[in-house]
This record gives structure tokens, C-alpha cells and sequence, in this order.
């Protein structure tokens, strides 16, 4: 950017001024009557509303996703993008719209520029049913999401689908697509709020077993595990996809719990005596089981923190709010498998959850589940 850079403007407004003032005038006059989606959905921290004027040096700018029937993206989608790349202004409220290529040496990532000649633009023309499959393994724009669907597709994905903003939907393909992928189906929710308990139940007895053993960083690191975990769980619990790691915070803090919880996770962290990290995690688990027997879900379970068997160690003993959620599965696809859950809850490897490669991600939740 020039040392005159301009006032920042949250992406998604800045996609919306893109899509009114020039492309929608540039495809109503070329393409009359075309239907299509035009949108900002999928990767990208403006999608989730978490951009700042930080995120302008990085693939950040006026940018808008096109959303076209099959055979109208193979007939039109290079059209209307060498058509916008003569016809787009060079800048949307001071934002350049032209991007150097991915792959230029002297701005690997992607930076605006200005241009004198065609815009090298990103307005991207998508088959619907392609994109959603390439993103979420199935196209759910046609077809109701199985739990086998629901098990593969990351989190962090469903969340930048299911967020952002549609600026227009003539098709209306988009919007059934996005409303299938709204929130879990109430059975998926179960299981995956019993495979979060399970998950919090295998470790919490290790903050104290660490500490009592001199092992200090290694209590920290489980109770910062434990904290994530809860973190993720409160966002499960008010049905909302938990984000990628940059945001988890950002996400949680926008929740109804947070305000009540965010002292005690916080504290969790900061403190170094075990007795205070041991109180301030079972303030935390005893608040989130509160809010758990709150759903109705299953009979309440007794939300009061307990010694560990018979050692010096206070715990919620979380695996008793996993097994009642576990016991009230009905679908027989879900009925009996382990307690693994989602990809994105026995799995974190960006390559994989934001790989291109579907059919792993696939393959690997079968195979975890047993299936």
C-alpha cells in the first residue's frame, strides 16, 4: 500500500460496495437474466467478522465469490472474469482491486497493487455444487447432509460457510445450502457434545497429577488443553461451529458464557499454584456443566466438582455428562461408535481439515469411527 492508505472498512462491507456499485452492474448489462450467487463465504478472517487493519497486508481487499449452475460456469466463468478485469474500477473506497499474482517473487502473498492496465481481480466464478464439495465433501445445495457428511466436514470449515455474507441468491441454491449447514442435526449435536465431555474427562486428573510430581510446564500445558477444550465446548453448546486456532478467542468472547467464564479460564492460565489453577478449572467446568444440563438434552447430571478416586486431585469427572449423551443416541449411524467425534475433535492438522484433499479427510473419519 502507498503511505496514503486509506480508512479501514471490514471485508465484508467492502465485498458488499464491490458487488452494488460494480459488479452487478457490469453483469446485468452483459449477461442479462444470468441467474447466480454472488456472496463472500468460505476462507478468510473477514468471512468470520474478525479482520482489523492488520489483515490489509495479506490477501485481504475487495473480494466477492460468484456463485453459477454448472453449465453456465463452464460457459460464462472465464468471460466474466476477463469482462471484469477490463470493465472494475481500479479501486473500491481508496482499496485497490487489483492483486498480484500468488506467485510473484517480489509479494508472495498476494498484496494489492495499483494497475494501469486489465484488473487482476478476485471475483471468482464457481459451479455451486463443485465449490461446496470441494469445501465440505458433498454438495449441499442438492443433497441433505448424512452423518457420515456431518463427521468428515471440519468445523472450521461449516463456520466460513456458514458465516459471511450472501449479497444476492437468485438460484436460491446458495441459501438452501447454507441453511442445511446452519447447526448440527440434533442427534449429530449430541454425540458431539458427548465426545467433547469424553475429551475434557481423559485429561482433567493430569493437571494435578503433573504438578504433584514437580512437573509444572506439563500442567500448564494440559490446563491450557483443558481450557481450549471448554472453549470449544461452550461454542458446541450455544450451536455455533468452532473456528480455526486464531479465532477460537475472538469466537468465544462473543459468546452468552463468556462473560461468566472468561475470569476463570483466563485465571486457569495466568496462575502457577496448583490449588488456585485446580479451583479456577473446576469454576470453569462446573459453570459449562450448568449450562449443559440447561439444554435439556438429558436428565440433569450433578454439576459439583469431586476428588479423583481416592487422590488429592478436585475434578468434574466429565465422562458423566458424556455417557448420558452417549446413551440418548437413537440414530443408528451413530448408536455405538467410539467417542471420537468430528475430524476437527481427534484431529488438528491444518493440511488436512483445510487440505483440497476431501477423500483423506473422509477416509480418515471412517476409519477412526469404524466404519
Amino acid at each position: 500500500m502507498t503511505s496514503a492508505e486509506p480508512a479501514f472498512l471490514p471485508g465484508l462491507e467492502l465485498s458488499r460496495i464491490l458487488y452494488e456499485e460494480a459488479v452487478r452492474p457490469v453483469l446485468d448489462d452483459a449477461f442479462p437474466g444470468l441467474p447466480y450467487a454472488a456472496a463472500r463465504i468460505g476462507p478468510g478472517s473477514e468471512v468470520l467478522g474478525f479482520d482489523t487493519a492488520r489483515s490489509a497486508d495479506h490477501d485481504w481487499g475487495p473480494r466477492l465469490d460468484l456463485f453459477l449452475a454448472p453449465d453456465d460456469a463452464a460457459a460464462h466463468g472465464e468471460a466474466i472474469r476477463r469482462l471484469l478485469a477490463d470493465r472494475l474500477p481500479k479501486e473500491i473506497r481508496g482499496w485497490p482491486t487489483h492483486f498480484r499474482p500468488a506467485d510473484d517473487p517480489l509479494d508472495p502473498v498476494g498484496h494489492m497493487a495499483a494497475t494501469d492496465g486489465p484488473v487482476n481481480h478476485r471475483v471468482v466464478a464457481h459451479d455451486t455444487g463443485a465449490w461446496l464439495t470441494r469445501e465440505l465433501g458433498l454438495d449441499a445445495s442438492t443433497t441433505e447432509p448424512g452423518v457420515r457428511d456431518w463427521l468428515a466436514m471440519p468445523q472450521q470449515r461449516l463456520a466460513g460457510v456458514t458465516a459471511g455474507a450472501v449479497f444476492h441468491d437468485g438460484p436460491g441454491l446458495l441459501t438452501t445450502a447454507r441453511a442445511r449447514l446452519a447447526r448440527y442435526p440434533e442427534q449429530v449435536w449430541r454425540y458431539v457434545l458427548a465426545c467433547q465431555w469424553q475429551r475434557i474427562s481423559q485429561e482433567e486428573a493430569f493437571v494435578g497429577r503433573c504438578a504433584e510430581v514437580g512437573d509444572a510446564l506439563g500442567s500448564a500445558v494440559v490446563a491450557a488443553r483443558l481450557v481450549r477444550d471448554l472453549m470449544r465446548l461452550s461454542l458446541l453448546l450455544e450451536r455455533r461451529f468452532p473456528p480455526y486456532g486464531k479465532w477460537l478467542g475472538s469466537a468465544f468472547a462473543r459468546l452468552e458464557a463468556a462473560g461468566e467464564l472468561m475470569p476463570s479460564l483466563c485465571g486457569a492460565l495466568a496462575v502457577t499454584d496448583r490449588q488456585e489453577r485446580e479451583r479456577l478449572l473446576c469454576t470453569a467446568y462446573e459453570a459449562v456443566a450448568i449450562r449443559q444440563n440447561a439444554t435439556g438434552l438429558v436428565d440433569p447430571v450433578d454439576p459439583a466438582p469431586r476428588p479423583y478416586h481416592g487422590r488429592p486431585y478436585r475434578v468434574l469427572r466429565a465422562e458423566r455428562f458424556a455417557r448420558p449423551l452417549a446413551d440418548s443416541l437413537t440414530d443408528p449411524d451413530l448408536r455405538g461408535l467410539p467417542l471420537t467425534g468430528v475430524v476437527d475433535q481427534w484431529a488438528d492438522s491444518t493440511d488436512l481439515l483445510m487440505g483440497r484433499d476431501g477423500g483423506a479427510l473422509r477416509a480418515a473419519s471412517a476409519a477412526v469411527g469404524g466404519r
